[in-house]
């Protein structure tokens, strides 16, 4: 198709005729703005990786309310997509049998059915005899229990596409295919570039809105952009075996991970899906020009073993003949979640990429939260953990994505017990005390592509661990750093956080304006704050530092850092101000417990007293003969202080600290700590859905300040009174059994929420956690929790906890002022 055949303008041009752009525009259509999108496609509807999708429309294994609430709803939609477009789209409710192979699936399991029974999917356990009664043809004899799924099933990818297609067309959306974007073009507005247009040929089709939906393309597209999507393609196989007795197309889906396995009926013939353990990155360099409807020569020597283990379980294909052995390439993302949202940096540029083989399963709900992001400017579900402004540079090198591709694959289907870890791509950013944290016996986890240490094993001591559900070996190591903390001093590498120095003399006004907290007061003082949207729910949990009145220090967690970025830049506007990042530059060394103080003065002729240098004091020193900005500060509960400082003295402080009688400490005992005191993470147990007020972050607001993002949505929430929905620190009376994420907390056996993050508390004696609970009807008040009696799931045991508004250590606060 010519250029000059195409529209001038759109409000909206969606890239990408899969599965996922083909959603896209379908749900713009059904928000009205069906009229004012366009859909490009560069070849035919599917022609990139949904033509050869398996077709799985499976909703368990998610521990994500976001990512289950996307499924259930894509599962609705296909269901009744026919009878609205009279399009079918094959879907067929056969059924899933998830098998749980060995115990540490079985408590992940139970776990995720008890959470996602929770959210609506209807799931229960079976033995492995009514897995054979269901599915006859698998080997049961060595299964520990099945997972039924009834509801779940299958789709046709391709009679999908084209009904959500011809679904957009119904409502106005202009769908052309042979139509490729050479590029998108942005014009600088303030300090942000917007979306003007793409380019097809010579012309260029005006708009507000872009969606990179291009699939295994969209690295390349978002790179002539600038930005960064670092999702890679790599080889996914499976499959089909001639004709099979029995099996027909109310076959149900069956899965074995643990075998890297999924079947299901194709044609009378039984589909064998693999994901095995170690993949092969595909062109990680960019996708072979003109690819279409691409097939790869199958890697007979390198699949085999996997194959042969994915068949045993269904001995009845290796007797079969086979069909078709196909290999096509779909595309993966360094973390294994997709890449949604819009762009940092670029106003109106969004992205729906990077959907880790799970696209078509997805696409409906995704499709939709898309849709509902572009034309309501916000979204609705929490997107903290695929939020496109997630990743790094270093992450886009085309070794690190390779070699990234290859293990991450893999983890489709590997169990997820707490502990494990990626071994690819490490060592990507190491701290300026590297070095101390292996002397020491550090027990190295990959942390925003920083290397950070858990827990140390001792000088000179080889660090291992098993990951488990439980209690393990290693927790003596930790609880003895938990009470150094709280008894004595500790030291801890926090160099990975988020740092950023903001100048100029607009920078107090730019920082308060996006603060709900007043940071623009005196110099030297430290404050935590949260950045608002417009209706008053978080979009970051941060403290800033005022040097002078031209000077500010902002620090955000290690996950945060892109969004932080991206924030300021959305409100800076053409203030007068700068925003350097210090990230790689500057060292941030914390020292904690109840002789922080002790030990630190006799490294410095500053006067730390009470009174000379009282909590929330921010100050240059000089620290072991090196100038550090001391800040008393705590994330653990404790007197404490955290040290920021340039990289290269950062070796000189850290071995003085520790000479002075502080002990290494790792990255657990921050957890356990934070969590004894109630202290929220951003993306872990807050995020963008949330209310500040119901975060329980209300005190962190200052509604006297004249003017702030989201200001008045606070104030008119604050006049409703208490509200019904608010986060509660949570705690299990029995020792013994471990909260990780997502266990469901029952009121008088009625289920009141669920834990958003835990860890275990040393000094409380038992699990902890936070969990955001809902009263229903009536204010969430001290009242409503005391009246109740409470208990936590876990993996399907109902255990006795205490719920609290205030912290369960130290809510006076009086250890960390004394």
């Amino acid at each position: 198709m010519s250029p000059a055949e195409l529209p001038d303008r759109a409000r909206v041009v969606v890239i990408g005729g899969g599965v996922i752009g083909a959603s896209i525009a379908y749900h713009l259509g059904h928000l009205g703005w069906g009229d004012d999108v366009v859909l490009l496609e560069r070849d035919r509807l599917t022609s990139g990786t949904t033509w050869h999708a398996a077709g799985l429309m499976t909703c368990f294994g998610s521990f994500s309310e976001t990512s289950t609430g996307i499924r259930l709803y894509s599962r609705e939609l296909y269901e009744n997509l026919e009878r609205e477009t009279g399009q079918a789209t094959g879907f067929k409710p056969v059924g899933l049998i998830e098998a749980a192979a060995d115990t540490d699936r079985l408590e992940e399991y139970r776990r995720v059915a008890a959470f996602q029974r929770h959210l609506g999917l209807e799931v229960e356990e079976i033995s492995p005899a009514e897995i054979g009664k269901l599915f006859p043809w698998a080997k049961t004899d060595d299964l520990v229990a099945g997972f039924h799924v009834p509801g779940d099933g299958r789709v046709n990818p391709v009679d999908l596409t084209t009904a959500l297609a011809k679904g957009a067309r119904m409502k106005g959306v202009r769908v052309y295919e042979g139509v490729a974007v050479d590029d998108v073009a942005t014009e600088q507005r303030g300090q942000l570039d917007s979306v003007t247009g793409v380019r097809v040929g010579d012309g260029v089709i005006e708009c507000e809105y872009v969606v990179n939906a291009t699939g295994m393309w969209a690295r390349e597209l978002a790179l002539k952009s600038g930005l960064n999507v670092p999702n890679t393609a790599a080889e996914h196989y499976y499959l089909i075996t001639d004709t099979i007795d029995g099996l027909g197309p109310d076959t149900p889906v069956f899965e074995d991970p643990a075998a890297h396995g999924y079947y299901r009926e194709e044609g009378g013939g039984m589909m064998v899906g693999l994901f095995e353990p170690k993949a092969a990155a595909w062109h990680p360099e960019g996708v072979p020009a003109g690819s279409s409807f691409t097939k790869i020569q199958p890697d007979w020597d390198r699949m085999g073993p996997f194959l042969e283990t994915a068949m045993a379980r269904v001995p009845v294909t290796l007797e079969a003949g086979v069909r078709t052995f196909f290999c096509g390439p779909e595309s993966f993302t360094p973390d294994l979640s997709p890449i949604v949202g819009e762009a940092p940096g670029t106003r109106g540029y969004f992205v729906a990429a990077g959907m880790n083989s799970v696209g078509v399963l997805s696409a409906g709900g995704l499709g939709r939260v898309v849709a509902q992001w572009i034309v309501d400017g916000r979204p609705d579900v929490d997107v903290t953990g695929f939020d496109v402004d997630r990743f790094r540079a270093y992450q886009a090198e085309e070794t690190y994505r390779a070699t990234r591709t290859t293990e991450i694959l893999g983890t489709v289907y590997a169990a997820h017990t707490p502990g494990k870890q990626l071994y690819s791509a490490r060592g990507a950013k190491l701290s300026p005390v590297h070095d101390r944290l292996v002397a020491n016996g550090g027990y190295l986890r990959e942390v925003s592509g920083w290397e950070g240490a858990d827990w140390f094993a001792g000088p000179g001591q080889t660090p291992q661990a098993t990951p488990t559900w439980g209690h393990a070996d290693w927790w003596s190591r930790w609880e003895a750093e938990h009470r150094v903390v709280r008894e004595d001093v500790g030291l801890m590498d926090m160099s990975f956080m988020s740092k950023f120095r903001v100048t100029g003399p607009g920078a107090g006004r730019l920082l308060d304006h996006v603060s709900a907290g007043a940071v623009d007061g005196e110099p030297e003082r430290i404050t935590y704050t949260q950045w608002l949207d417009d209706d008053g729910r978080l979009q970051a949990d941060l403290t800033v530092t005022k040097l002078a009145d031209d000077d500010f220090w902002v620090v955000a967690s290690d996950t945060a850092h892109g969004h932080v970025l991206a924030w300021l830049a959305r409100y800076i506007g053409d203030a007068d101000a700068t925003v350097e990042d210090c990230t790689e530059v500057w060292a941030q060394l914390n020292v904690q417990g109840p002789r922080s103080r002790d030990v630190l003065t006799t490294l410095t002729d500053a006067d730390l007293g009470n009174d000379a240098f009282p909590f929330r004091t921010a100050r240059f020193v000089e620290l072991a003969g090196v100038r550090v900005l001391l800040v008393r500060i705590t994330y653990v509960g404790e007197l404490g202080y955290e040290l920021y400082l340039p990289a290269d003295g950062a070796l000189t402080v850290y071995d003085a600290v520790i000479g002075a009688g502080a002990q290494p400490v790792g990255l657990k005992t921050l957890a356990s700590c934070r969590m004894e005191k109630g202290y929220r993470d951003f993306g872990h147990d807050i995020d963008n859905t949330d209310h500040v007020i119901e975060a329980g972050l209300g005190f962190a607001v200052d509604l006297d300040k004249p003017d702030f993002v989201g200001k008045d949505a606070v104030a008119a929430f604050k006049a409703q009174g208490v509200p019904r929905r608010r986060l509660v620190q949570v705690r299990l009376t029995d020792p013994e059994p471990v909260l990780h994420h997502a266990e469901l907390v029952l009121r008088d056996g009625e289920v009141a929420g669920y834990v958003r993050a835990a860890s275990y508390g040393w000094t409380l004696g038992g699990a902890v956690g936070l969990a955001m609970l809902d009263a229903g009807d009536q204010p969430l008040t001290a009242d409503w929790l005391k009246a109740g009696t409470w208990t936590v799931d876990v993996a399907g045991t109902a255990y006795d906890a205490v719920v609290s508004l205030r912290p369960m250590y130290d809510a006076t606060n009086e250890r960390i002022k004394a």
